[in-house]
Parts: structure tokens; C-alpha cells; sequence
């Protein structure tokens, strides 16, 4: 099945059906000689009949697993937390000019190069786990700068432990567990429509997002990032497509697990993960911002 989702796009591992489109894969084949080369038409030495000689396993040929999905992300999203701790620990405290210049230098270097990592982690095709974990230490730099920010102005209104930055943390492993328990017990199907309405939508919020960005070097927004109704709506807006993303996530894991697709693949799972979790805290974040106002 092709994949409509760029992130898995890129691979063809991900849009092969089917295990028996592996077996084998990363084990050398053998020619008539009993070397390794091209396989012969019948197995073996190149004589109908003959066995094929079992070669040796190689160190790096295993295949995905559930297993590995985990490790993984636990890996990128540990590498996630520790930066932006770092970020949220290393910068001064809101209460200067100079403060907030510092923070929001910390927060747009992260977020651009988290931004030109994940355009080159989605379209590339053979994943680098060196460049998710890239990805993941720049994506904890803006995180724990804009978490600052957003604590500094409504952690005092929070009304409970932790501050509005520890709800939406909580909220967001919630989110993602809630889906995954749903994708699960009641079996969702995912459909091409359903796989071409998020991506659509998905891209459709990345582009009204840039539009506001730009706006706003001109001194013009829509109030799409405001703390308004429309900005309310377009933040729950992205917490549900945040959610339907994971569905996607999901849904090729599965098939991935299934075809027995080599086990780097790993990476670029996690990294999709990764971002349908920051999509959704950055969301529900905001509209944890938005309800507390008064």
C-alpha cells in the first residue's frame, strides 16, 4: 500500500505489502559456486533441487518490532525532555528585556532548526537516527523556551501543582495513551480518505501557520496564534488532528511490524511519533492558556 504520509513516504520498506516482499532481506544469496552473488533460479548451487545453503546471520539485518518502536522513542523523546530542561534551566528568568530577547533567540533557533530537520527526516529515504535525535535535541530547545514563556504568563493562574506546563505534559502522554488504548480495543480501520484528509489538513494548518508568521513580520495577523476565539478554535483544531495523526502513526507501525520491514525503521517511526506529540502539546498547551484567562 503506498503511503500517503510523508514521513513514511520516503520509505519503501513502509509501502511494501506483505512479509514475503522480505524474506531474506539483508542475507546474502549464493551462485552456483556456493559464493555469494546473484540468486540462481532454482536455490542452491544453480541444479533444481538442491538445498540452498543457509548462510550466516549478519550483525544489523533484524527487523522492526514493537520492541524497538519503544526503544527508540524513548530515546528521542528522553533526548526531547532532557533539552528542553536544560533550555528551561539555563535561560534567566522572565523579569528583563534582555531575558526575553535571550529566551526568544533560544526559541526560534530551535524551532527553525527543528523545522529544516524534520522537512529533511520526512523526505529522506533511508533514516538517519543521527539526524532524528537531531531533530529531537533542537524540537526540546524551542519546547523548553516557549514552555517558559507560556509559564511565566499563566503558571501563576495555573490553579494547581506543577503549572499549566505540567498540564499539558500530562494531558499530551494522556492523549496518547487514550489513542493508542482506542486504536486498539476498538480496532480502527484507517481508510486511504482518512489518510488523505489528515495529511491534507496537516499541511493545510502548516501553511495558515507560516501565513501568520508572515503577517506578522508585517505587522497584520489573523489571530490564528492569539488568545481569542479564533485562536481557541484553531488550537483545538490542531489537538484533534494531533490525535488523528497518531491514528496514522499507529496504522503503519502496525503495517511496518507486520511486513517485517528492516529494523532502522524504528527511527522514523519514533520520529513520527514525535512530532504528533509536540503537535499536540504545543496545541493543548495554548488551549490550556486560553481557558485560564479570565
Amino acid at each position: 500500500m503506498q503511503s500517503n504520509n510523508p514521513v513514511f513516504r520516503r520509505s519503501e520498506e513502509f509501502n511494501r505489502s506483505g512479509a514475503g516482499a522480505y524474506q531474506g532481506f539483508g542475507q546474502p544469496q549464493y551462485n552456483q559456486y556456493g559464493q555469494p552473488g546473484q540468486p540462481q533460479p532454482y536455490g542452491g548451487y544453480g541444479e533444481p533441487g538442491q538445498p540452498t545453503p543457509t548462510p550466516a546471520p549478519t550483525r544489523g539485518t533484524g527487523r522492526m518490532t514493537i520492541d524497538s518502536v519503544v526503544q527508540t522513542t524513548a530515546i528521542t523523546l528522553g533526548i526531547t525532555i532532557l533539552a528542553a530542561a536544560v533550555t528551561w534551566f539555563l535561560t534567566p528568568d522572565i523579569d528583563s528585556t534582555e531575558a526575553i530577547a535571550t529566551l526568544s533567540t533560544f526559541m526560534i533557533i530551535g524551532a527553525g532548526a527543528a523545522f529544516i530537520l524534520s522537512l529533511v527526516n520526512s523526505f529522506k529515504r533511508v533514516v538517519s537516527p543521527a539526524l532524528v535525535m537531531a531533530f529531537a535535541v533542537a524540537e526540546g530547545v524551542a519546547l523548553g523556551a516557549l514552555s517558559k514563556f507560556y509559564d511565566a504568563a499563566f503558571g501563576a493562574d495555573s490553579g494547581s501543582y506543577g503549572g499549566i506546563v505540567v498540564q499539558a505534559v500530562i494531558g499530551t502522554f494522556a492523549a496518547f495513551a487514550g489513542t493508542l488504548a482506542a486504536y486498539k480495543f476498538f480496532d480502527i480501520q484507517v481508510g486511504n480518505k482518512f489518510r488523505t484528509f489528515v495529511i491534507a489538513a496537516m499541511f493545510g494548518m502548516v501553511a495558515l501557520s507560516l501565513m501568520e508568521v508572515v503577517l506578522g513580520l508585517f505587522g497584520s495577523q489573523l489571530g490564528l496564534f492569539g488568545f481569542g476565539g479564533l485562536g481557541l478554535v484553531f488550537a483545538i483544531g490542531g489537538l484533534v488532528l494531533g490525535v488523528f495523526m497518531l491514528i496514522l502513526d499507529f496504522d503503519f507501525i502496525e503495517q511496518g511490524v507486520r511486513n517485517g520491514i528492516p529494523e532502522r525503521e524504528s527511527w522514523r517511526a519514533s520520529f513520527a511519533l514525535l512530532v504528533s506529540l509536540v503537535w499536540i502539546y504545543t496545541n493543548l498547551l495554548r488551549i490550556l492558556a486560553i481557558l485560564q484567562q479570565d
